[in-house]
């Protein structure tokens, strides 16, 4: 099988197959090879790697995983590129495709299969719509991981990487930050994709902490707080938290831990860096 990622060799297999995007399904092929050898190195794929590939569509990427991991697995939720799959990964004996939907998949067990419970690599090319939720499943479940390497919407991975007091800080920021060094690694134009997006692309490799930078009592409660913070952004924190339904803190409670912590009472979630998110959790959980 030939080496995809040229818009030839891509348009060649989508009409071998009859294929047609899907919008429900955010799809956005590379036709880069450029860009793919990129993102292959700055994921640091070694021999030595079980790698997650999220979204492989064609294979694109994948047959350049497969040449630099020990092993590769690809989950695709669109059932029609899994026959295409089958065609195009026909000549490496490393790759397996899960047909799932990457929400709903246990990935604990197929790491605990695979790769004996240790760390493994992800790269995704996701579905922008989707980014988010799957990120964050990714890093909230505590499956081993050793870095995400994501191609995601520009303005994600702004948002990802940001501090205290800018428009883009937000939950994501924070949480994103609590679990990984987020490393903002190639830009990446609308022209090197097929069908083109109608906005730019980030290639953001998440390198996983051992532990988190912070130490929170309560860490369900810390991001319980960050959520309520950033839910009104226009509120005050106490505010914020007090409008929440899932907390049921006194407005006297809060505002007493943020005068311990030396914030004035109407400050707003935007200006807390993640270890006062912490500390603020801190003081609240004795009170629960």
């Amino acid at each position: 099988m030939a080496t995809l990622g040229t818009p030839g060799s891509t348009i060649e297999i989508l009409k071998k197959y009859g294929f047609h995007f899907q919008k429900k399904y955010g799809q956005n092929f590379l036709v880069d090879p450029h860009i793919l050898e990129k993102i292959t190195a700055v994921s640091g794929i070694t021999k030595d790697d079980f790698v997650l590939e999220i979204g492989p569509g064609i294979g694109t990427m994948t047959q350049y995983l497969a040449e630099n991991a020990r092993e590769v697995a690809a989950v695709e939720i669109d059932k029609a590129l899994i026959p295409i799959l089958a065609d195009t990964l026909s000549s490496y004996n490393n790759v397996t495709v899960i047909h799932q939907d990457i929400l709903k998949l246990d990935i604990r067990k197929l790491v605990e299969q695979r790769n004996g419970g240790r760390p493994v690599k992800v790269v995704a090319n996701l579905p922008y719509y989707i980014t988010t939720p799957i990120i964050m499943g990714l890093l909230e479940s505590h499956v081993p991981l050793e870095s995400i390497t994501v191609m995601v919407q520009k303005e994600v991975a702004d948002r990802m990487q940001v501090g205290p007091g800018t428009k883009d800080y937000g939950a994501l920021s924070l949480a994103v930050q609590y679990y990984a060094k987020p490393e903002v690694m190639i830009q990446v134009a609308p022209a090197c994709f097929m069908p083109r997006p109608g906005v730019g692309s980030t290639v953001i490799r998440l390198t996983c902490h051992e532990k988190p930078p912070v130490k929170a009592e309560d860490e369900e409660l810390m991001f319980a707080l960050i959520r309520a913070s950033f839910n009104q952004r226009r509120k005050t924190l106490v505010n914020g938290i007090g409008n929440a339904q899932n907390l049921s803190f006194a407005k006297a409670d809060v505002l007493s831990a943020l005068e311990q912590m030396g914030l004035p009472p109407a400050v707003r979630g935007e200006e807390l860096t993640l270890e006062q998110f912490a500390r603020l959790s801190d003081y609240l959980y004795l009170l629960t």
